[in-house]
């Protein structure tokens, strides 16, 4: 498998897939870049902020795909590439970026990252969290009113309109493309030991 290899982490919004490439990341160190699609959500300056709300921002249309493609592209090349950086409060692309450096392992994390043949294709390695929904929600609850500053009503209310609709849509068929499925996430420790391994074998 020619270096730098690519590996996708997808599954469902609170499944574990930041720990698992977080877990990868501490034992690989200065041998990996990871680039999370959640950067990449379109700006939408162009709506007010009551209607930026109401966006479905689990919807395959609300990430900008080729900008995370053409960024993809060029860390293949060894070309450096500037992140974009989201904030998810006021729901805008912010005017800073993260540099992200090429590396021998490259990892991008995102709910539907499998969902786009383009973006699928550049993977050299698919890997799915499959973790239990009532486990993924609590997660996410945590998370949305610890770091988005969240309401809990309102987690609850997109949860139910548009995160789980959309899980069923899109997250869900698009495990059949993945090379490697892991339950539970983080808490698999022999699943992430098995991908680390892996990964070890293909630096040498």
């Amino acid at each position: 498998m020619p270096i730098p290899v690519i590996i996708g982490i997808a599954g469902g919004t609170g499944s574990g897939k930041s720990t698992i490439a977080d877990a990868i990341q501490r034992e690989i160190k200065d041998n990996i870049t990871i680039i999370t699609q959640d950067s990449y959500y379109k700006s939408f300056q162009n709506l007010a902020r009551c209607e930026r709300e109401k966006l479905n921002f689990d919807h395959p249309e609300t990430f900008d795909n080729e900008l995370m493609i053409s960024h993809l592209k060029a860390l293949k090349q060894r070309v450096p590439v500037e992140m974009p950086i989201y904030d998810f409060a006021s729901h805008l692309r912010t005017k800073k970026t993260i540099q992200l450096k090429p590396a021998k392992i490259i990892i991008v994390e995102g709910i539907l990252i499998f969902e786009n043949k383009n973006l699928r294709n550049l993977m050299d390695i698919k890997i799915f969290v499959d973790t239990d929904p009532d486990i993924r929600i609590l997660r996410r609850i945590e998370r949305d009113m610890i770091e988005r500053r969240r309401t809990l009503d309102s987690i609850i209310d997109q949860y139910r309109s548009t995160v789980r609709p959309m899980h069923i849509e899109f997250v869900e068929p698009s495990k059949k493309y993945a090379d490697i499925i892991i339950p539970e996430g983080g808490y698999n420790k022999i699943g992430i030991g098995m991908i680390i391994s892996q990964i070890r074998n293909i630096l040498g």
